[in-house]
């Protein structure tokens, strides 16, 4: 098994639950307001790793303008991906239709992979790009 298994095991139980509370909240707060207390409390819950890396003694933490520069540009799309679900649950989308939403996320990756990244271009990830791109066509009702 691959050491890194566990971990996307993890982030995929989190972000899934991720949208379920987004959409548990989008009824009962504005897009902007919930959008700030998930920022500011995922801001909190990284700050709090950080303090316990620093206090257990395994700070190995590297920092570089272009690192810095890439990571306020992913803080931007996630401030506004997560505007655009609550935006998309409070319009009445269903929490099913996020997968598919994910995937069309994923096949960007994908292609981002192969373009730019060098990836291989296999079959089957290239039916994967097709197909999640198909799903995003299928949500429009």
């Amino acid at each position: 098994m691959a050491p890194w298994f566990w971990y996307a095991v993890v982030a995929a139980v989190l972000y899934g639950a991720h949208q379920i509370f987004t959409r548990l909240a989008a009824e009962r707060i504005s897009d902007g307001l919930g959008g700030f207390v998930v920022e500011a409390s995922a801001a909190l819950s990284i700050l709090l790793y950080l303090a316990f890396l620093w206090l257990s003694g395994r700070w190995n933490q590297k920092f570089s303008m272009p690192g810095f520069n890439y990571s306020v540009v992913t803080g931007i799309c996630v401030g506004a991906g997560t505007i655009a679900f609550f935006l998309l649950f409070q319009k009445g989308g269903p929490l099913s239709s996020v997968p598919a939403i994910l995937a069309g996320g994923a096949a960007i990756m994908a292609i981002a992979g192969i373009l730019f990244f060098r990836e291989p271009a296999s079959w089957q990830r290239l039916l994967g790009v097709t197909l999640a791109i198909v799903g995003l066509f299928l949500l429009r009702r």
